[in-house]
């Protein structure tokens, strides 16, 4: 069965220019999206930044209407019956909006559960799993104004389970948390899976999407670019080994010529740390580090290695570059 089935989604947004003469100009930020979503399923949406991502996430849980196509929760139009949709449904996004900070976790799940009309009885019994689930036993009844960033988040994800939905939105979940924070909250992510949630993650970080998703589809521009298992989108770069080189000051135009040379299939530029890391997807492996040595001569190199493309490299071949 399917929890989620969007069929030729589009959003269209009206912006203007001008301060005389105004022109009014149509912003397509989704076109003809189609994928389904099984039950239990979690599954990955990624993309670049202004891929349409937000705002697929936005259509699908009642907060924008689409300009066009059609999409059901559970079998509910997500338009029409947007009312029995919400209930079924629980939205979390990244960032530290949606807690008060001045009261403690518990009370914070008290407040939220009574304003979704959760049972006083129920409630009193599933705040204490909630707060076991997400795993913050011992501190729910301290301030959420003294929880690092991680804690909050895991909040965000007990109160979004309150009314117990059957399919969850997570957008970003891991933004701007740090590893242990976000390794933690992964856990989390895990645990909700095993419990037969249908889950729908956006995420800008490959590794985590590699980790935790089923299925994947990348969306690039408004559009849906590949949909399938991890595994399988890292088939599309099995032909090519990448090459890292780490560099110093990489110009623009240098970056260019690299481009256009024949044996390069793409390129991208890294910043780690305090070093650039130039990354060549190319046929040739190892064979090609003394060409591109020669073509990045006058540059300060350091370190240079060949490794096995990962499912980052297959999504940047899929996106042209775009980061």
């Amino acid at each position: 069965m399917d929890a989620i089935i969007v069929r030729n989604l589009r959003r269209v947004y009206k912006s203007s220019d001008g301060i005389i003469k105004r022109k009014v100009k149509e912003v397509v930020a989704v076109e003809d999206v189609s994928f389904e979503i099984h039950q239990g399923e979690l599954f990955g949406l990624l993309g670049p930044n202004g891929a349409g991502k937000t705002t697929t996430v936005k259509m699908l849980t009642t907060l924008l209407i689409p300009s066009g196509g059609s999409a059901t929760i559970l079998d509910l139009d997500v338009v029409k019956d947007a009312g029995k949709v919400r209930p079924r449904i629980g939205f979390i996004f990244g960032g530290e909006r949606g807690l008060y900070w001045r009261l403690s976790a518990l009370d914070n799940l008290r407040y939220f559960a009574s304003l979704y009309y959760v049972d006083t009885q129920v409630a009193r019994k599933r705040i204490p799993e909630l707060i076991e689930l997400v795993g913050l036993q011992g501190r729910e009844r301290e301030k959420v104004e003294g929880y690092s960033r991680g804690m909050r988040q895991r909040l965000h994800i007990a109160r979004a389970l309150l009314h117990d939905p059957q399919v969850l939105f997570l957008d970003e979940p891991t933004m701007g948390l740090d590893p242990v924070g976000a390794r933690e909250l992964r856990t989390t992510v895990k645990n909700l899976q095993s419990a037969n949630k249908t889950i729908l993650l956006t995420t800008h970080y490959m590794f985590e999407a590699d980790a935790l998703c089923q299925r994947i589809a990348v969306i690039n521009k408004g559009r849906i670019v590949a949909l399938d298992t991890p595994e399988r989108l890292k088939e599309n770069v099995q032909d090519l080994s990448v090459v890292e080189v780490e560099v110093y000051g990489m110009p623009p135009d240098q970056i260019e010529k690299i481009k256009t040379l024949e044996w390069v299939v793409e390129v991208s530029l890294e910043n780690r740390d305090q070093v650039q890391v130039l990354q060549v997807h190319t046929p040739k492996g190892a064979e090609a580090i003394p060409m591109l040595v020669e073509n990045l001569n006058g540059l300060r190199l350091g370190r240079i290695i060949t490794r096995e493309p990962t499912l980052e490299d297959a999504y940047v071949r899929l996106v042209g570059g775009a980061k």
